[in-house]
């Protein structure tokens, strides 16, 4: 059978259209179902923590439940893996971090996913400040004192951290390599399990983010000796920061974003992103955050390109400095 030219031209036209307006159909219906949020870490946790707060609020931005799920392992790229693989479709999404979507790729070099290619950025969450934290016996009063028996005393020490690749691994790393300190590291499954850890006196020192540091700070379980951000923070406004108290070297912050898989409708990762702007912008979701010392980003910071600049900015960053720590993970 013939087709005349101008017919099969029409077809040819309506089948490229078909996906953009089943995705514009799909997308103006969305969600009509629960929608799942992988944290890829424990329950607990600061990431866990800040995520909880802005989806309690997203979900009655959408008008249907965003219900976290826990994910712990391999530093995070367990629920990265997870979350990659999901079906596209804006009910299976992620909180992704410093961690998870910049360094993997140094720790792991048999990653099975692309931070910067295999997922799509929805919008930054929160910006969060690390402290240098000891146990309450540790025998320092100040960060210099720190410095100087840590560097006296590191081949006898332990510093804890929520797993390789996690920010609290990755920052250490950091803190390590200016102090050309060499301690036994000591995973574990979740920043708050190794801040429990820490105040149990299983482990010496660790870089800790706030969101962990302010109650176990409140209620004296803990030495901090210095926070590694630019300014104070209005949470901890007695801790000076590393550049007051001599350590300038060490500023380093965390930040984390939601993501959704690749090839996700854009319409439905606009609708997630607006979601998460209006959780962000809200007075109560601002202080509660705050009450943990974690910073809202600016609106400039927050949406699908600017995240996914992030990412690539961050990777170009922390890579260097991993591979010269020379730490990788065997697959």
């Amino acid at each position: 059978m013939k087709i005349a030219r101008r017919s099969f031209l029409q077809m040819a036209t309506a089948a490229i259209a078909l996906p953009s307006a089943s995705h514009k159909a799909w997308a103006q219906t969305y969600p009509n179902r629960p929608i799942t949020l992988i944290v890829p870490f424990g329950a607990g946790g600061p990431t866990d923590v800040v995520t909880r707060i802005v989806a309690e609020h997203m979900s009655r931005t959408l008008g249907y439940p965003v219900v976290i799920e826990n994910i712990a392992g391999a530093g995070g790229t367990t629920a990265s893996i997870r979350a990659m693989r999901a079906k596209p479709d804006g009910y299976t999404i992620q909180i992704g971090h410093t961690g998870t979507h910049a360094t993997a790729t140094a720790f792991y070099p048999n990653l099975a996913y692309r931070p910067d290619l295999d997922f799509e950025p929805i919008g930054m969450a929160s910006i969060g400040a690390f402290l240098i934290s000891a146990t309450k016996n540790f025998p320092a009063r100040d960060l210099n004192e720190f410095v100087a028996h840590a560097k006296a005393n590191h081949s006898k020490l332990n510093m804890a951290h929520a797993g390789v690749g996690s920010t609290s691994h990755l920052t250490g790393i950091l803190l390590n390599s200016i102090l050309a300190l060499k301690p036994a590291m000591v995973p574990y499954n979740s920043q708050a399990a190794a801040m429990n850890a820490m105040v149990a006196g299983h482990v010496d020192y660790m870089s800790a983010a706030i969101p962990e540091v302010v109650p176990q700070l409140q209620a004296g379980t803990i030495k901090v000796f210095a926070i590694a951000s630019p300014e104070r923070n209005p949470a901890l406004p007695q801790i000076p920061t590393t550049r007051e108290a001599g350590l300038p070297q060490f500023q380093t912050r965390s930040w984390s974003g939601l993501f959704a898989p690749k090839q996700t409708p854009k319409p439905i990762v606009d609708r997630l992103a607006n979601a998460l702007d209006q959780a962000l912008d809200d007075e109560i979701t601002r202080k509660r955050m705050a009450g943990l010392g974690a910073d809202v980003p600016a609106r400039e910071q927050r949406g699908p390109a600017a995240l996914a600049e992030l990412v690539k900015s961050e990777m170009a960053r922390w890579v260097p400095i991993i591979r010269a720590a020379n730490v990788t993970v065997k697959d």
